[in-house]
Formats: structure tokens, C-alpha cells, sequence
């Protein structure tokens, strides 16, 4: 098979659990606003079966540091889609069980172990597998993957729930929404145990010639030499140490630098404006209940151009300049959302100040992020780092989604000078933290291999 088919078709499959991410993130989209209805649910525990998933995905990036050093990536990711399926068929309660919120939020919770342990484990094996002048675009293949599971699920729930009447929707459509799932995480654990494992993760545990031997597969058989000898110097450089101390200075500083580029990800409100979708189109936006949907896919769609351009864009124009490019553009979008709101002028103007959003984001911070995160820490501590940035990711997404309802029907809010404007603000506030945290410590990792990418924290 062709080096770059096969490298593209390993690349793809590993991506698929990014749109497990995406499908499961817009599935309790679609079906929050018909559940809600069914279980006659308020504010917090609406947040609480929204949000219960992440605590799911929180532990799941957790166990998925040692689970990648122990089991490996590609084994890490099997056990993720056994997961996901678990969960796309309990979510949606078969007749002979319990009808409880509680049984519901524990199948989410299951689902979200399963996210967690994939967030942290495919775009990490994709960056470990692909050359470096086109590893930015193949990192992109996970986040457009997230995005095509956003825009695959809003049209599948449209369609469920446009055949039905709202009184079936409420009774049985958000079922139908949860059990959709069940097809593309099947394909996901059929089609992992045709990818090969991560040849850095072989030569981590000794097995240098089955890693050379994926090499040369994917890089051909010069490019692989140089490749093999470039990993085992940078492991080399540390196996006399007989621990790494995650603690020290030096490793420190990436860790933490790395966590709070993953944190202010979910700081911008990406996920406030995904999971809530609906009940910001019907109740700040005042869109009917009948165009909710509509508007979703609308929203979905953009999301998913604008990933395009990043993905096309990264390996050029360098990582850097798209986080700039698209941190303005976020700005712009909740100005326009924030100030039409405050002015009681809500239309079209609000509707594309949430679309410049998306936009902007889908071009930055959604896809950038996983490639940085993929690509900054050391090969000795790429595991446990990736699970601790990622572990908080989750945990920052649990509390915006979880505060967010609560934020919106506050009365504080929805009071003047508000009028339903606060959060995208305090958003705001964050985007700008993001573009000085980039300025200030986000190396450009453009083109650099792994190992090369190592010494820019020795400097």
C-alpha cells in the first residue's frame, strides 16, 4: 500500500474517536431540550445530565495517561469505543430499564470515560505517526473529525425529531437521538484493530525494530532510519534518571503551560454555545422552537468549514498566527452577540456574531490546541502530560457547561445593563488572556520534529 494512503486511512480511523467526541457533545444537544420535557428537569439538573458526562471524560483523560504507558495508544482507544457503545445504548433507557435521570447520567458518565481516554489518546498517536511537515494537518484530522460528529449528529437528530411530533420526541425521539450513536462507535472498534501501534510507544518499551518497521511503512525506509535514531537519543537523554520528576522546574513549566492553553479552549465558551445551542436560539436569539434545530445545523455547518481552513493553513502559516487570527475573530463574534443583546436589538446581527464565533474558533482554538497539545511535551513525558492538560480541559469544560444555564437564567443577567449579555463577556475577558499566553509562551512548532520540538524548553 501507498506510504501516504496508508498513513491517511490510520489517520482517519484514529480521528474517528474525535467524532465520537463531536456526535456525543451534539447528541445531548438535540436531546437535552426533548429530555428536559420528559424528566421535567430545572436549571441545575439540566446542567447536571449535560455536564454529568464530562465528569466522565475528566476521569477518563485521567486513567488515560497510565493506560497509554501500560496498554498503548491503539489499545487505549479500543477500550474508549467499547465504551462509547455502552453508553449510546444505555443512554437512551431500553424499556426494561429503570426510567431515572440517575440511570441516564450514569450511562453519560460511561460514555465521557470513553471521551476522555480518546481526547487524550488520538490526536497524541496521530502526531506520533505522522511526518512533521504535515503533522499540523493530520492533527487536524481529529478535530475535524469533532466537528463532522457535530454536524453528522445535528442532522441526524434533525431528522429524528422533524418526523416526529414534539409529544414523541418527548417521548421517545431523544431515545432514537442517543441510540444513532451506536453506528459510528461500532465502526470505530471494528476498524482500530486494523491500525498498527505507535511506533514512539514501542520504542518507550523497548521494541525498536517493530517501531522501524511502522516507520518505514509510513515514511518510507531512509526518513525511518533517521526517525528511529532521532527517538532513541531523546530517550536516551533521560533513561538514566530512574524516575521523571513531573515536579522539577523545567517539566513543570511545560505542564502547566500546556494546561492552561487546553483550559482557556473551553474558557471561550465554545461548549456554552454547542451544548446550549437550542435554548440560546429560542430564548436570547428568539428563534421559534420549530427553527432550533435548523439553526443548530446552520451553526454545525460553519463549524465545519472553518476547520478546513485550518486545516489547510497550519502547516503554512504556522500555529501561532492562527491562534491570533481566530482569538480576534471570537472577540468580534461575542461583541456583536453581547452588544445586540444589551440593545434589546436581537436578530441577525446576534445570529452572525455566534456564527463569527464558531467560525473563529473552529479555525484556532478548536483544532490548534490538540496539535500544540500533541506536539510540545517531551517523548518521556508525553503521556502523563497530554492526560494532566486534557484531565483539565474536561474539568473546565464540566464547569462552564455547568454554570452556563444558571449564568443565563440568572437575574443579574437577565437585568440591565445586561439583558442576557453577561456571559459572553466574561468569555471575552478569557480570549484576551489567550492571546497573551500565546505570545508569551507557546512556542512555534511549525515543521519541527517531536524530538526537535524537545529542545526548544532546554533553551
Amino acid at each position: 500500500m501507498n506510504k501516504k494512503v496508508f498513513l491517511l486511512l490510520i489517520t482517519i480511523v484514529s480521528a474517528l474517536g474525535g467524532l465520537l467526541f463531536g456526535y456525543d457533545t451534539g447528541v445531548i444537544n438535540g436531546a437535552q431540550f426533548y429530555l428536559s420535557k420528559y424528566f421535567e428537569l430545572d436549571a441545575a439538573m439540566k446542567g447536571w445530565v449535560v455536564g454529568s458526562a464530562l465528569l466522565g471524560c475528566f476521569v477518563g483523560a485521567i486513567v488515560a495517561g497510565p493506560l497509554s504507558i501500560k496498554l498503548g495508544r491503539k489499545y487505549s482507544l479500543i477500550i474508549s469505543a467499547i465504551l462509547f457503545t455502552i453508553s449510546a445504548w444505555g443512554s437512551g433507557l431500553p424499556s426494561f430499564f429503570e426510567e431515572s435521570v440517575t440511570l441516564l447520567v450514569i450511562f453519560r458518565i460511561i460514555g465521557g470515560l470513553g471521551i476522555g481516554i480518546a481526547s487524550m489518546n488520538a490526536p497524541m498517536y496521530i502526531a506520533e505517526i505522522a511526518p512533521s511537515n504535515i503533522r499540523g494537518k493530520m492533527v487536524t484530522y481529529y478535530q475535524l473529525a469533532i466537528v463532522v460528529g457535530f454536524f453528522v449528529v445535528f442532522l441526524a437528530t434533525y431528522f429524528i425529531g422533524n418526523n416526529l411530533t414534539e409529544a414523541e420526541n418527548i417521548d421517545f425521539g431523544w431515545r432514537r437521538m442517543f441510540w444513532s450513536e451506536l453506528i459510528p462507535s461500532g465502526l470505530f472498534l471494528i476498524l482500530l484493530f486494523f491500525v498498527p501501534k505507535s511506533p514512539r510507544w514501542l520504542a518507550l518499551k523497548g521494541d525498536d525494530s517493530a517501531a522501524l518497521q511502522i516507520l518505514n511503512k509510513i515514511h518510507g525506509v531512509e526518513e525511518a532510519k533517521k526517525e528511529i535514531v532521532e527517538i532513541k537519543n531523546s530517550f536516551e537523554k533521560t533513561e538514566n534518571k530512574v524516575k521523571v520528576n513531573y515536579f522539577s522546574k523545567g517539566i513543570l513549566a511545560i505542564i502547566v503551560i500546556g494546561t492552561a492553553l487546553s483550559v482557556l479552549q473551553q474558557f471561550t465558551g465554545i461548549n456554552a454555545v454547542l451544548y446550549y445551542g437550542a435554548d440560546i436560539f429560542e430564548k436570547a436569539l428568539g428563534f421559534g422552537k420549530e427553527d432550533v434545530l435548523a439553526q443548530q445545523i446552520l451553526l454545525a455547518f460553519v463549524n465545519l468549514v472553518f476547520t478546513f481552513i485550518a486545516m489547510f493553513t497550519v502547516d503554512k502559516f504556522g500555529r501561532k498566527p492562527l491562534l491570533y487570527i481566530g482569538s480576534i475573530g471570537m472577540i468580534l463574534g461575542f461583541l456583536l452577540l453581547g452588544v445586540s443583546l444589551q440593545q434589546g436589538a436581537v436578530g441577525f446581527i446576534s445570529l452572525l456574531g455566534v456564527l463569527i464565533f464558531i467560525g473563529s474558533f473552529a479555525m484556532s482554538m478548536g483544532p490548534i490546541v490538540w496539535v500544540i497539545l500533541s506536539e510540545m511535551f517531551p517523548n518521556k513525558i508525553r503521556s502523563v502530560a497530554m492526560s494532566v492538560a486534557v484531565a483539565a480541559q474536561w474539568a473546565a469544560n464540566y464547569l462552564v457547561s455547568q454554570s452556563f444555564p444558571m449564568v443565563m437564567e440568572s437575574e443579574a443577567n437577565n437585568s440591565a445593563p445586561w439583558n442576557g449579555s453577561m456571559p459572553y463577556f466574561i468569555f471575552i475577558a478569557f480570549i484576551l488572556v489567550i492571546i497573551f499566553l500565546t505570545y508569551k509562551f507557546i512556542p512555534e512548532t511549525k515543521g519541527k520534529s517531536l524530538e526537535e520540538i524537545e529542545e526548544f524548553w532546554k533553551e
